[in-house]
Parts: structure tokens; sequence; C-alpha cells
């Protein structure tokens, strides 16, 4: 069986530095990641080049009776994505989808809230965003998080991933400006496959990395 490729999160962090150099080394660059996963990763890149750090919380919204199935999305600054098609095909009614959206958006505001404490987001209109996750295996998350970043008005957009399906990183390029993919392994089985330590990332693992990368960024503005 062929090895792991990272170490756990933070390596994978460190190995996707040098190929985000191109798209860091800006005026009004971002480092936003997906949470939970994404935040170990995007945290040693934030780190690397001295910029801010920030969560952009994406959460499915599930068919009724069907969880695992996705009728659309929520994201961070009151986007709503919905799958009409799935909706219809499902019978789905406008009392069931605002539902499950109230439920999903009481959840994404108690994520925002704990990871962010008493800090607002940070402003992404103008900001030359990229956008971290631990790994890409069906895109969906990462998809929702550009359309509903877009909305924002950002300078650009650019996907950075340590691992990915290629038909994955392939499909997104005609939604970013740049898509950065450092391994592309065939095949692909799964996201954790490819690390050593795969354990989850929790709300307090993220709640501490947001704070020390914070205060990181505030002295190294201040100095």
């Amino acid at each position: 069986m062929v090895d792991c490729l990272f170490e756990n999160r933070a390596h994978a962090g460190q190995a996707l530095v040098e190929k985000i150099a191109p798209y860091a080394d800006r005026p009004q660059t971002l480092i936003l990641a997906l949470p939970r996963g994404g935040v170990p990763v995007a945290y040693e890149i934030a780190m690397a080049f001295d910029l801010p750090l920030d969560v952009f919380v994406v959460r499915k919204l599930g068919v009724p009776g069907h969880g695992e199935l996705a009728m659309g999305a929520i994201a961070t600054g009151g986007i709503r994505f919905l799958d009409e098609d799935i909706v219809q095909g499902f019978g789905v009614s406008d009392r069931e989808v605002d539902a499950v959206t109230y439920q999903e958006r009481l959840e994404l505001e108690r994520r925002e809230n704990y990871y962010r404490q008493s800090h607002s987001m940070h402003p992404l209109t103008n900001y030359h965003v990229i956008l971290v996750d631990d790994g890409l295996a069906t895109g969906s998350s990462m998809k929702v998080a550009v359309m509903a970043v877009r909305r924002f008005r950002p300078a650009s957009i650019t996907i950075a991933v340590p691992v990915s399906e290629r038909h994955i990183c392939d499909r997104l390029q005609s939604y970013v400006n740049h898509v950065v993919c450092l391994q592309t392994p065939a095949p692909f089985i799964s996201v954790g496959r490819w690390y050593a330590d795969f354990r989850p990332t929790t709300d307090e693992d993220v709640r501490i990395l947001l704070h020390q990368a914070h205060q990181r960024f505030k002295d190294t503005s201040i100095a």
C-alpha cells in the first residue's frame, strides 16, 4: 500500500507553503479556512506569510428523512443555496426547507460565535482570498464556499488544498482564479487515507488556532 503523504494537518499546511507563495505575496491577502479540518492546514500558511486567518463556515441542508442527501447549504454571511431539482424531486415543502435552514443556521452561528469569540468576521471585499481545506473528496463544501465568498466581491479567489481527487480540482478551476492541489493520488479513496494522523479537529482546536493567529497578526502589524 502507498505510504501516507502527510503526518498530520499541520504538516500538510507546511507542505503547501511553497506552492501558495505566488498567491500569498500580495497586499490585502486573507487566508480563509473551512472548519474544522481546514483550520490547522490554513494556520500554517497564515503563520508562514504573516497573513490574517479567518473561518468560513458551510452547513449542509439535508433532505428530511434523508439527512445525508444535501438539498442545499448555508454559509457565513447569511448565504443560502438550494438545489431545486432535489427539493422538488423529494417533494420538500417550503416549510420543511425553512425548518432545516433554521436549525442549521443556529449551529452555524454557534460555531462562528465560539470560534471567533469577540472578533468580528474579517472583511472579504477587495481582498485576495485563499480558501483552504484539508482535502477535497467531492468538492461540494468548497464549491458552496466559493459561491458564497463571491457575494462579498473579493479581488480574487484561490483554492488551496494538500490533497484531492484530480477531477475535482479540474472542475473547480472554472469557479475561481486559481486552484492549488498539492497532491492528486489515484486511486483517491478518501482524504483521511493520505494522513498518518487524521483525528478529528475539535471546536476548541479551531478556537485556539484562530486566537493564536489573531494575536500573531496583530503583533506583526504593530511591529
